[in-house]
């Protein structure tokens, strides 16, 4: 049964992270970026408050490509976008339950966000922050864990904004959802990190893996997101030097990212015949699970990739802008989506409803299970944010997760926050991190994550952060 409450309170605030090293994020390489954290108050009918807090970083060049604007414009797009969805559900004084909130404000957030030339990537990552802290403050008033106030559907979620999923049985959905105590970890190769210690020409010297073949040494991972930038000879010259390190793990498996870089359909599939061409590149071909968003987004969702979708499944990612992307792609022939807990948790828990469905329907027409969801990083930090989505992934049913925010952050010590703070997060979630001398990160032992700690009550967060150590929301 669902728990309706009002919400009392947001708070936005923000503080800076220092990457150890540059990250090529899309079309950017990124050395510093503002995380954005979100705090809230509610009050149950039943007269318990409580409060609930989430974190993400204000990512450019990922939710907006335009190369005309700077990563400064992009961090206001972003701030933009926090305002008006709190501006938004604070108006409504409605006592709702939690998806009740978030379908009441998902459409004008939208149209908000329009009027100001933000896409709905953008406009849905204000109230994909406000959303996780309300879930937060949910769990907190009925002391319960996320996974147990998803599964037995206290946000109230429903078939609202989805008329195809109408005839969906969500109860049994939600209550059949069984979380794990581990996941694996899938390791991001960006397009400017090193492979070998040939490749270095200036030491970290953090004590930290700075190359693909330190960090395949240092945490025993087998699961790699490998990312391409269209240019198909430099491509494959990358992926073979990729493959010579990689080809010495047993039984690693391979995702690739096109990052929006194809001209088309047709130059994704010749690339993707390239790469099964190339001896070097068998193993790595054969290891890979599926091509993730090869098309620019203006035109993926009008493009058919059957030709490429026939020799492995393809997923969209910067294409899922809407709650209705996903049909839209199923029809061009993608088969998955990626689940981002900077969508919103609610977009990834409908679509999964979605693939449930359809593999339903798959096997009862005597096909292949072939619908698919997968989890795909946006460089979470130590803390809530890698938290909260490492429990959502895992809720749904996903055994390895993209992670790359540890590689490119020194853990908490990377985000200006207190010695206290990151000591906190240590103790309240035994086994996700560990300390390293006087710094605390995340913990990666045989390519996996102990999220066993993320089942207490709470959004996957036993503490809070160090909210002295934090500045409001830059124009709030």
């Amino acid at each position: 049964m669902s728990i309706p409450f009002r919400i009392l309170d947001i708070q936005l605030f923000e503080r800076g992270v220092k990457m150890r090293m540059p990250f090529r994020f899309g079309v950017v390489t990124l050395t510093a970026c503002p995380q954005a954290f979100v705090r809230v108050r509610i009050r149950t009918d039943d007269g318990v408050e409580a409060e609930g807090a989430s974190a993400e970083l204000l990512a450019p060049k990922w939710f907006d490509k335009n190369l005309a604007l700077s990563n400064d414009d992009n961090f206001d797009q972003l701030r933009t976008s926090l305002r008006l969805a709190k501006a938004a559900y604070l108006a409504d004084g409605e006592s709702r339950p939690a998806f009740a909130h978030f379908t009441a404000n998902y459409q004008p957030q939208i149209d908000a966000a329009a009027v100001q030339q933000l896409n709905p990537l953008i406009a849905c990552f204000g109230p994909a922050l406000i959303d996780r802290a309300l879930i937060d403050a949910l769990c907190r008033a009925e002391d319960i864990s996320f996974y147990e106030a998803v599964q037995r559907n206290l946000p109230g979620i429903d078939a609202t904004l989805t008329p195809d999923l109408d005839a969906f049985d969500f109860a049994s959905f939600l209550g059949s959802l069984a979380p794990a105590n581990r996941i694996a970890l899938r390791h991001t190769v960006g397009l400017v990190d090193t492979i070998t210690a040939a490749d270095v020409q200036q030491r970290v010297g953090d004590g930290l893996p700075e190359t693909l073949e330190e960090v395949v040494a240092a945490t025993g991972c087998r699961y790699f997101k490998l990312k391409v930038a269209g240019n198909a000879e430099q491509d494959l010259a990358r992926l073979t030097r990729i493959a010579a390190v990689i080809d010495r793990v047993p039984d690693y498996v391979v995702t690739l990212d096109g990052n929006e870089q194809f001209a088309d359909a047709e130059a994704a599939a010749r690339f993707w015949q390239q790469v099964q061409a190339t001896p070097a590149l068998h193993r790595l071909a054969a290891a890979t699970l599926y091509i993730e968003q090869p098309l620019p987004r203006a035109t993926a969702l009008q493009s058919d990739v059957r030709a490429l979708a026939a020799m492995r499944p393809v997923l969209i990612d910067e294409s899922d802008g809407t709650l209705d992307a996903f049909p839209q792609a199923l029809t061009c022939r993608y088969t998955g989506v990626s689940s981002k807990d900077c969508k919103g948790i609610y977009r990834s828990l409908l679509n999964a409803a979605r693939c449930r469905q359809l593999n339903l329907q798959a096997a009862s027409e005597g096909r292949p299970a072939a619908y698919f969801m997968s989890a795909e990083d946006l460089t979470t930090q130590a803390g809530l944010a890698v938290q909260q989505d490492l429990a959502l992934v895992n809720l749904i049913g996903l055994t390895h997760v993209e992670r790359n925010g540890h590689h490119y952050v020194d853990g908490f010590s990377g985000q200006g926050g207190s010695a206290a703070e990151a000591q906190g997060f240590l103790r309240a979630q035994p086994g996700l991190y560990e300390a390293c001398g006087d710094k605390v990160r995340l913990s990666v032992h045989g390519g996996m994550l102990d999220i066993t700690s993320l089942a207490a009550p709470g959004f996957a967060a036993s503490t809070q952060p160090d909210w002295a150590t934090l500045q409001p929301l830059a124009g709030s």
